[in-house]
């Protein structure tokens, strides 16, 4: 099913939402479903249970880039890169990052500090923690 982006049939953006999990699955990448429920199910389930502070540890980031490059483009430099941080950076980056929403340019400020994080990473750790808030906007 094709829909374009600026589509304001609501029955047809339902549609396609209900139809994500069998398109995720018919890419037919391996680990990208147990990653996907991770992503979309786990991650931001993790991320509330630290509330006040709420935050991502360096484990919970290598995973999510790992999902991010299974669904896109595979580069491998950049998990390299992500699974070599410091858990106390990744910490203190994610945190800042999630108290300075709802300002999506300052969050993601936040955690483009941490090496092999850019843009598109960033806004997937948001959208972890705050769907309604920021989009994840792949590399695509």
């Amino acid at each position: 099913m094709e829909l374009e982006f600026e589509c304001s049939n609501v029955n047809k953006w339902k549609e396609a939402l209900a139809s994500y999990e069998a398109r995720v699955e018919s890419l037919n990448k391996p680990n990208l479903i147990s990653l996907d429920d991770y992503y979309r199910k786990e991650l931001p389930s993790l991320i509330h249970q630290r509330n006040p502070n709420p935050h991502i540890n360096t484990t919970e980031l290598s995973k999510l880039v790992r999902w991010k490059l299974t669904r896109g483009k595979w580069r491998p430099r950049l998990l390299d890169f992500v699974s070599s941080l410091d858990d106390s950076s990744v910490k203190s980056a994610s945190e800042k990052a999630f108290k300075s929403l709802p300002d999506l340019t300052k969050a993601v400020s936040e955690l483009t500090v941490l090496k092999g994080v850019g843009p598109a990473t960033a806004s997937a750790v948001l959208a972890a923690y705050a769907p309604g808030v920021a989009p994840f906007m792949s590399d695509e």
